[in-house]
């Protein structure tokens, strides 16, 4: 059947032209227009991955500002007392959640040690005590005697079972004690003990009670309690005492003696240090090996690695991108001399150039100021190469050609046209440039290469590194600082990729 017999049944009515006797005109965009950067965003908030290292990336910055303002110590604030201590909140601890207790755990400890533990609790009121957790019965045989021998693993309060230190203050000191006490009504200097009567045990001033060996094995009464053992000698006694009394003192034991024109007394140290600071002994991460508060000095040193990475990155891009427009714009002899200096710039170990200019050089500009040129005496090369290479791809394009032939000169030419379609190559490079500077700046603080305690306080390198050394009595000081490091290195990497993927030329306009 012919194409004419087809339609023969249609009536010619039906037939009519559709834009008869219309203007016809383009019709307006219904959809607005997308630039690179707005195209590019689109395509990364798709990534999910990407968009969830960037909020972890903003609450790790966020961290290192406010923590050392939300902590009450400074970085360079060590006690001695509380070194390697867990975390502790007096008021969490208090509730018994088993968290920010200050909880560490004491294998082997015999009823000679369970009676120090309550001593400490009973004199003071702060019980270290925080439970047993198991015990071992071993039966032996003495002297044709079956004996049973208890050996208990528990859980103290480390700020806890410091319980009493000796001090030697002045008698300023003293009385300035004294009259806080009166004001507070918290007991901070304790009764005097002679070490002829706890067995000459002279170097535990938590022993108050009666002991009949020099282990320490006390000597109770009839209903189980300590008999106290405190000290009533007025001839031996270093200041007057005129504060409040521990419960039981009648006004008869004396709290301190003379030692070398100052006195020497037993202090309860928790309480101590809240008369000292004003506040009680709170760690929300803990101590390290130096006594320092984690949570300040995480922060403190995580601060200066951002800062530091992100002024590096900023100065190799700098120096990068002109090196490398240079070398592939003009090309030829140009690229060829500057490219040989490079490499051989690049034949230079920068852990080499970093420990000979910290040897040298810091003693003349400092720490920071020879770390920084270290890291900025070769870190550009790479930045170079890569902007060489995006130069070489685009200069021959034809709006460059274009653009030349109406009398745009060289600057203009490859900063206002080549540069721009290269940006972002270039951005996604300074991105992953930011977590190799904080890893390299991390492992060499690590090592002790680099101190940078004097000028920063510390660093996350160095905090790793004591955390290390006693990681397997305090993991704490080893996993805070080393689970900032590795959220901070994941979350920059997938940054990064998310970034690489988005300004992606190949795939723009795909979503």
């Amino acid at each position: 059947m012919s194409m004419e017999n087809q339609f023969d049944h249609i009536p010619q009515e039906k037939f009519a032209f559709v834009q008869k006797d219309e203007n016809l005109h383009d019709k307006k965009l219904e959809t607005k227009s997308r630039g690179y950067f707005a195209d590019a965003m689109v395509r990364f908030k798709k990534n999910r991955s990407s968009v969830v290292a960037a909020y972890i990336l903003l609450f790790l910055a966020l961290f290192s500002v406010i923590s050392p303002m939300l902590s009450p110590y400074d970085v360079r604030e060590m006690d001695k007392r509380y070194v390697n201590a867990p975390p502790f909140v007096e008021s969490i601890a208090e509730k018994g959640w088993g968290i920010m207790d200050g909880a560490v755990t004491h294998d082997s400890q015999n009823e000679n040690s369970l009676d120090y533990w309550r001593g400490i609790a009973q004199e003071t009121g702060h019980d270290p005590m925080l439970g047993i957790l198991s015990k071992q019965v071993k039966t032996v045989k003495s002297r044709g005697k079956t004996v049973e021998n208890a050996t208990y693993k528990i859980q103290t309060n480390k700020y806890y079972e410091i319980g009493i230190v000796y001090m030697v203050l002045s008698y300023e000191s003293f009385e300035q004690i004294q009259k806080w006490q009166d004001e507070t009504g918290i007991q901070v200097i304790y009764p005097y003990v002679e070490p002829k009567d706890i067995q000459n045990i002279s170097n535990n001033p938590n022993i108050w009670y009666q002991v009949k060996d020099e282990k320490g094995t006390a000597v109770k009464d009839e209903n189980g309690n300590f008999i106290p053992v405190y000290s009533t000698a007025r001839e031996s006694e270093g200041a007057p005492y005129h504060s409040i009394r521990i419960t039981g003192d009648d006004g008869s034991y004396i709290y301190s003696t003379r030692k070398s024109g100052a006195v020497q007394c037993r202090v309860e140290y928790y309480n101590y240090y809240k008369y000292m600071n004003g506040h009680a002994p709170q760690f929300y991460f803990g101590t390290n090996e130096k006594g320092q508060d984690l949570f300040c000095a995480i922060g403190m040193g995580a601060r200066f690695s951002l800062v530091f990475a992100i002024l590096v990155s900023v100065i190799r891009f700098v120096l990068g991108t002109i090196y490398g427009a240079i070398e592939g714009y003009y090309g030829g002899a140009t690229d060829m001399i500057l490219e040989r200096i490079s490499d051989v710039l690049a034949g230079i170990p920068f852990i080499v150039a970093t420990t000979l200019f910290q040897l040298h050089l810091a003693q003349k500009v400092g720490t920071v100021p020879s770390f920084l040129f270290a890291y900025i005496a070769t870190g550009w090369i790479g930045m170079a190469a890569l902007v060489r290479k995006q130069f070489y791809r685009f200069k021959g394009q034809e709006y460059v050609l274009s653009s030349r032939t109406l009398g745009a000169g060289d600057w203009r030419l490859m900063f206002r046209h080549i540069f721009p379609n290269s940006l972002g190559t270039i951005i996604t490079s300074c991105a992953m440039m930011i977590p190799s500077v904080i890893g390299s700046e991390t492992s060499l603080t690590y090592l002790g290469i680099v101190n940078l305690s004097e000028f920063v306080g510390t660093s996350i390198g160095e905090l790793m590194s004591l955390g290390q050394r006693s990681m397997t009595t305090s993991p704490h000081a080893m996993f805070w600082p080393a689970l900032f490091f590795s959220l901070l290195m994941i979350s920059f990497n997938l940054f990064g990729n998310g970034l690489r993927d988005a300004f992606n030329p190949t795939t723009r306009g795909e979503d």
